[in-house]
């Protein structure tokens, strides 16, 4: 007969922390099934557990735990900038979501940064071409500037920070800001030609995306760092990791999901995505098992439109699984008819702060990041 295990008794035989549960559950490494007692909550199957406990005991190489942690296993670097717990995000200490009600970007940065006080996200000046999107833009802008940039190393930390603000001025210009040198969300609405209440939602979206954690991207731009690589170069290591479908681009797909509830209805559509076994996009962060408190938090400072809620209900009810910021980004830029690429462009603007925090610490520690690979191809000649 299987066992099924609670979460808290999954883990005190695991002896992990929550993300390294959700991730192996993720992986399809251990079975997992809604508790009829409370379909809010999951169950764990317990031989999945007793195996992989077996398996952990007989491989405790060296290569075997480093190949363990590299996807989402425990940390493997020290930082002070940002960390999850008990399923909050917490910016040096500070709760993301708090800040969320009041701060700007530019106040998470100071925080983010270690600064005196919040950087000013200047507006630059940036050559248009005819149908040229956001994106290309910003590609372009920082691939300019990672080319004539001075490297990280031997530069105070002071000094580093003053070109970062530079940085996501660049980006939030790129990604059709107005001029000046007010918030980078002002800005944004200006040249998105936004009203209240979007403006505001738009600064809390930049918040709330600042930073989270050691990301892909995040790793990404701190590997660039590592090299003494500039922070134009980080920030560029970071977008372009930004933009692969299982991370910033995730957008794209809950458009896509969205899309196709409107063409048929919430019903037939989620049905579709169960029966082919992938879990619907959007909804379900192995990091925050009881719902992501960022897509909470954005939600709840606006009604997205009706289909949205519909849909947001109906996938709840059919599999316990919360919706993720990217729903509440699609959501946003459809309830308020943003520019077609906003949601990756505030993502982009607002992680480039944790970009650019990674990347200055990572900088200072003057190590470089150089894992090592376990050959398992052909014998050697």
């Amino acid at each position: 007969m299987t066992k099924w295990l609670t979460r808290a008794e999954a883990l005190r035989e695991l002896k992990v922390r929550p993300q390294t549960l959700y991730a192996y559950a993720s992986r399809g490494q251990i079975g997992v099934c809604r508790d009829p007692a409370d379909p809010k909550r999951s169950l764990y199957r317990g031989e999945d557990i007793a195996d992989l406990l077996t398996r952990r005991r007989r491989s405790r190489r060296p290569d075997a735990i480093a190949a363990s942690t590299i996807w989402l296993g425990e940390p493997i670097i020290t930082t002070t900038i940002s960390t999850i717990h008990a399923g909050r995000l917490y910016y040096r200490g500070r709760d993301a979501i708090v800040l969320s009600d009041t701060a700007t970007l530019e106040d998470v940065a100071a925080v983010l940064w270690d600064a005196p006080a919040p950087p000013r996200f200047e507006s630059q000046r940036l050559p248009r071409v005819a149908k040229e999107s956001g994106r290309e833009r910003a590609y372009a802008a920082l691939a300019a500037a990672a080319a004539s940039s001075s490297p990280t190393f031997a530069r105070a930390a002071s000094v580093l920070r003053e070109e970062a603000g530079l940085l996501v001025g660049c980006l939030a210009s790129a990604f059709g800001a107005g001029a000046g040198g007010s918030p980078v969300h002002l800005r944004l609405a200006r040249g998105w030609r936004l009203k209240e209440p979007a403006v505001d939602l738009v600064r809390r979206a930049l918040v709330l995306m600042a930073d989270q954690e050691l990301t892909t991207s995040a790793f990404a731009a701190r590997v660039a760092a590592s090299t003494g690589a500039s922070l134009a170069a980080c920030v560029l290591a970071g977008i372009a990791t930004l933009s692969g479908p299982l991370h910033g681009g995730a957008p794209i797909r809950v458009k896509g999901l969205f899309d196709e509830v409107a063409r048929t209805n919430a019903d037939e559509a989620i049905q579709r995505h169960l029966a082919s076994g992938w879990p619907v996009p959007g909804f379900g962060h192995f990091l925050y098992p009881e719902g992501d408190p960022r897509a909470q938090a954005l939600l709840a400072a606006f009604e997205p439109r009706a289909h949205f809620r519909r849909t947001i209900a109906t996938v709840c009810a059919k599999t316990g699984q919360a919706p993720t910021i990217d729903v509440a980004l699609a959501a946003l830029a459809d309830r308020f008819d943003l520019p077609a690429d906003a949601p990756f462009a505030l993502f982009a603007i607002g992680r480039s702060v944790g970009w650019l925090a990674q990347s200055i610490e990572q900088a200072t520690t003057g190590a470089m990041i150089r894992p090592r690979a376990r050959y398992v191809g052909p014998p050697l000649g």
